[in-house]
């Protein structure tokens, strides 16, 4: 019907326009016919129960195919502007109908995301191994997801741009609950499947499916850079339990060699350190198919282990040292070891500078003498690390056994005094306990 009603308004503009009397307005008049047809065949229309279907194409004939290709279209546009037909449907009606529309259009989404989310579900479940891209687990979920979200907000701004711009925060609602939902099934998994010889590929997998979820949202929903928190955090969740799933074994190796270090009193730390080191190297290639962002992540995640073990110890109180000597010999293994974790570290990806000076500090408090010479240490190393209490600095402080107790309440003193915040700082001393 619409595309012989072009044809014919097209005739009647090339054919009988030059035949009739231009007072007669012969286009208006067949254009204003056809209008008033269409309209009430249309009005009849809508009073039926319509089909998710029959609304969207109704709405997208009255609101986009018949103004856009029929009364906009190059051969017709300049003679039906001046008539001025209007819309097919009244304003009222047509609000209706985006309205169910948009419930439509949600509810559908809900259900092809869960159908999506509850298929790769039971992937896992029966250990099915995931794809390689790239060198890369890889899972469909992600782009399944990116595609459905997609396909409801084109089909949108297929009838209006404005309706796109409606459904588009209630689209990313629904994402919303859909990330929480993946969240709640991968802690499943990971708490269920743990015997399943694809776990750890699987686990992979999933924190891959991150980037293409957040780079999505912030580039092809054009959403702010500071995406809200409620989109942000389960995917934040997500893979940090993915990351404890696979560092647990690590962590678990690692965990007696450190204890080697209070139990020898510090007597060969380079040793140790270097089977620290070496354990950690060997457990490395295991982390090779995660995307080159997330493996950078991980080697943060364990160099920030590693120096916050070195601390836990560091802080023990069975080490005490009477002399300048001992603590002087004890800085420079800490300085050594430092410098040692922070060039393994960076050249296994970890790009975390905020941790360079949390030991080498540490040691310097530890050589000097002078109380004066250490509160000022002391006050620059809490702009750095501003989750350093005063239970840290006396565990720390325990170490040197030639210290009053009047000098180390002075220079506990000294983090009463606030002295600003670097921009750089993050939890380090808040995930160690002392006492």
């Amino acid at each position: 019907m619409g595309r012989t009603m072009k044809e014919d308004l097209e005739a009647v503009v090339e054919r009988l326009k030059p035949l009739f009397p231009a007072e007669l307005d012969v286009v208006a008049a067949y254009a204003e016919s056809y209008h008033e047809h269409f309209a009430a065949q249309l009005a009849a229309v809508a009073q039926f129960e319509l089909c998710e279907r029959d609304t969207y194409m109704l709405l997208v004939w009255v609101q986009n195919l018949y103004p856009n290709d029929i009364i906009n279209s190059p051969k017709l546009g300049g003679e039906l502007q001046r008539v001025q037909l209007g819309s097919l449907l009244p304003p009222r009606q047509i609000r209706l109908l985006e309205a169910t529309f948009l419930s439509n259009e949600v509810a559908s989404v809900r259900e092809l995301m869960a159908r999506a989310l509850e298929l790769e579900s039971q992937r896992w479940a029966r250990d099915v191994a995931p794809q390689r891209l790239d060198g890369h687990c890889h899972s469909e979920l992600a782009i399944d997801v990116i595609q459905i979200i997609s396909q409801g907000q084109a089909k949108a701004e297929s009838i209006t741009l404005d309706l796109g711009v409606q459904i588009k925060h209630l689209l990313l609602l629904e994402l919303a609950t859909f990330l929480r939902s993946y969240q709640r099934a991968f802690d499943e998994f990971l708490e269920r499947c743990r015997q399943l010889g694809n776990y750890r590929a699987n686990v992979i997998a999933n924190i891959n499916n991150c980037l293409s979820l957040r780079t999505s949202m912030e580039q092809k929903w054009q959403t702010p850079q500071d995406l809200p928190g409620h989109l942000l955090s389960p995917l934040s969740e997500l893979k940090s339990h993915g990351f404890d799933t696979l560092l647990q074994r690590l962590l678990g190796d690692l965990k007696p060699l450190f204890k080697r270090f209070t139990q020898t009193r510090w007597a060969a730390p380079a040793q140790t350190l270097e089977e620290i080191l070496s354990t950690v190297a060997k457990r490395l290639p295991e982390f090779s198919e995660l995307h080159d962002c997330f493996r950078e992540e991980l080697a943060e995640v364990i160099h920030l282990h590693l120096v916050k073990e070195y601390i836990i110890r560091l802080s023990k109180s069975s080490l005490v040292l009477k002399t300048a000597e001992q603590q002087q010999q004890l800085a420079e293994h800490i300085l050594a070891n430092a410098d040692v974790i922070q060039r393994f570290c960076t050249q296994n990806g970890s790009s975390a500078t905020w941790l360079q000076h949390a030991l080498p500090k540490l040691a310097e408090v530890i050589r000097l003498q002078d109380p004066s010479a250490i509160k000022i240490e002391v006050a620059t190393y809490a702009t750095w690390y501003p989750d350093f209490s005063k239970g840290h600095l006396s565990a720390i402080l325990a170490i040197k056994g030639n210290l009053s107790s009047s000098e180390v309440r002075s220079i506990r003193s000294i983090l009463d005094v606030s002295t600003g915040m670097h921009q750089s700082s993050k939890p380090l001393f808040s995930l160690i306990k002392v006492g």
